[in-house]
């Protein structure tokens, strides 16, 4: 390799080629690649003994500490822009991620055994729509003009952002759900360090360069891999963090919820929670059991899937009937062919109990 091939490695990156995308597998701090010693793998669902997808690297605390220094001296000059200023780079990254969906789509289909046509249809413009959405919300909502009341006082509300968001996301909608939490913070003002899911990293992983192609400055959202262990607890602990942003389990919840007390850091949680689907004698049978069928929606690695059915006795069995009938036509297979109903599970582990 010749010196000019190798400085353009050292600033790209490793990246690795997923259903024909170049994908960034190092980690993004202060707007640029940054490799590390360690490196773990991750393999595709659709075929976990034959399909390795790519060695990412495995942060720790020195790459927190770099990503969360950088996301500090970003954020003054990203604050003082306002909602006004923050709006266009916002924008822009939402139609960067909205023309990136087809790529998006297979890289995460492959990445967490989702099916491609629901990343490409449903999941993956949500992404966009977030960042779009909040973007507006902020300009609209965040800077209210003074009110004069009866007396002639006049009454000014300030939001002021927060500082550094420290951002953890799942793997079963990752890059959608990074956007549910990265995209107000953005909006508002903070800077983000973002830690993807070990067992699906990949499309959170481009978010970077994304974020760079809309013009977002260094430092304005970091990118930090890892395992919750290596990467994850550093992170939700850390003392420079001014908030913490997580989606996923309540057993994990539990960990980062006593982390960031360690520093009395404030937590926001959007915990996995399932419940029964009721249907009581008058309701439209029909409907009923499609929308019971479909709560295998993504395999069941989802919190919107019902795990539970409690049907009114006097319907039970008409119900049911008519309920097997809708499962026998789910087909369980590759996620990347249309006649797929549900793709796999994201790890042996989770078919093993």
């Amino acid at each position: 390799m010749s010196d000019g091939q190798a400085s353009v490695r050292e600033a790209e990156g490793e990246r690795v080629e997923v259903e024909g995308v170049v994908v960034p597998v190092d980690h993004y701090i202060d707007g640029r690649r940054v490799a590390s010693p360690e490196r773990f793998e991750v393999r595709s669902p659709i075929d976990w003994e034959g399909w390795k997808l790519a060695d990412v690297a495995a942060g720790g605390s020195p790459e927190v500490d770099a990503a969360i220094a950088a996301a500090r001296r970003a954020f003054p000059a990203w604050a003082a822009l306002g909602p006004e200023g923050r709006h266009g780079p916002l924008t822009r990254l939402a139609d960067a991620i909205e023309q990136a969906v087809p790529e998006l789509a297979r890289v995460e289909c492959a990445d967490n055994g989702s099916l491609l046509e629901a990343m490409q249809l449903r999941v993956l413009p949500r992404a966009g729509a977030n960042i779009r959405f909040f973007a507006e919300f902020a300009r609209e909502h965040l800077s209210p003009p003074p009110r004069t009341l009866s007396g002639g006082e006049r009454n000014r509300v300030r939001y002021d952002p927060c500082g550094v968001v420290a951002v953890s996301t799942p793997w079963n909608a990752p890059l959608m759900l990074a956007t549910w939490r990265a995209g107000p913070a953005l909006a508002a003002g903070d800077t983000v360090v973002l830690k993807p899911p070990e067992w699906a990293p990949l499309t959170c992983s481009m978010l970077g360069e994304l974020a760079e192609r809309a013009g977002l400055p260094a430092g304005v959202l970091n990118i930090v891999h890892g395992t919750g262990a290596g990467a994850g607890a550093p992170l939700t602990g850390h003392p420079g963090v001014d908030r913490v942003a997580f989606t996923g389990s309540p057993l994990t919840a539990r960990t980062v919820y006593r982390d960031a007390a360690a520093n009395l850091t404030p937590v926001s949680f959007e915990l996995g929670g399932k419940s029964p689907l009721i249907i009581f004698a008058d309701a439209d049978l029909d409907a009923a059991a499609a929308t019971a069928a479909y709560q295998y929606d993504n395999s069941g690695q989802v919190c919107l899937a019902g795990t539970r059915l409690l049907v009114q006795r006097s319907v039970v069995n008409e119900f049911l009937a008519r309920f097997e009938s809708r499962v026998a036509e789910i087909r369980v297979g590759d996620p990347r062919e249309p006649e797929t109903t549900y793709g796999p599970l994201i790890h042996p582990s989770r078919a093993n109990g």
